[in-house]
């Protein structure tokens, strides 16, 4: 009998393994979910980690964010930004950090319906204001405008940057700035998606707008 790694495979009679899509979907999905499982207690421990280090931090400092509605009062390091305020503490992974110097437009929130850079402002500076992330555009489980027609016009491929995407689409349309495809992109310009979905962008941004009117 050859040794198992020389083995020729199944014999004649015995039934070889499904090689079917079906099967080959349901083997993945199982190797996902167990990853993002993984990620997730990976993640918790990050965030009680982060928080533990404030509690004992002498520098740390009591900060309360107004965040999609509610207020959370919270004790953090007077240099965390906006964008790890929201990520570590909160929990709110919807902004992603990207370049982490406000160049690519991942961490893009509202501020009082304006876009910004969560990256480039400090936690501490924006008390006594309201953030809007994309965990909040949806309203009572319908999803804003701007989020539905993304999916209809498949307005990203990866992911990263379609937080940061619609949360700057949702203040362009506020701004009147959605009246030719050129202004989109002119005023959508600090968003940049590495996977150019450019042209669907425009075209969800341009379906919000007439949905509105």
């Amino acid at each position: 009998m050859l040794p198992p790694c020389y083995d020729d495979g199944p014999a004649d009679d015995e039934t070889p393994a499904d090689p079917s899509r079906r099967s080959f979907l349901i083997g993945s999905a199982a190797a996902t979910a167990g990853a993002l499982f993984v990620k997730e207690i990976f993640g918790q421990e990050a965030r009680q980690s982060a928080a533990a280090k404030a509690a004992t931090d002498p520098n740390a400092v009591a900060v309360t964010l107004n965040v999609n509605g509610a207020d959370h009062a919270l004790k953090i390091d007077p240099r965390t930004t906006l964008l790890d305020a929201l990520r570590e503490h909160l929990d709110l992974t919807g902004a992603k950090k990207g370049c982490d110097q406000g160049a690519c437009g991942a961490c893009t929130v509202l501020v009082d319906g304006k876009r910004i850079n969560s990256c480039l402002t400090f936690a501490v500076m924006n008390q006594a204001h309201k953030i809007v992330t994309i965990e909040g555009l949806a309203k009572d489980g319908r999803l804003h405008a701007l989020q539905a027609a993304f999916i209809r016009n498949d307005g990203f491929q990866c992911g990263y940057c379609t937080s940061g995407q619609i949360c700057s689409g949702v203040a362009l349309l506020a701004e009147g700035h959605a009246g030719t495809d050129d202004e989109i992109r002119e005023w959508m310009s600090g968003n940049v998606c590495r996977c150019g979905c450019y042209p669907n962008i425009v075209a969800a941004v341009k379906e919000a707008r007439d949905a509105s009117v």
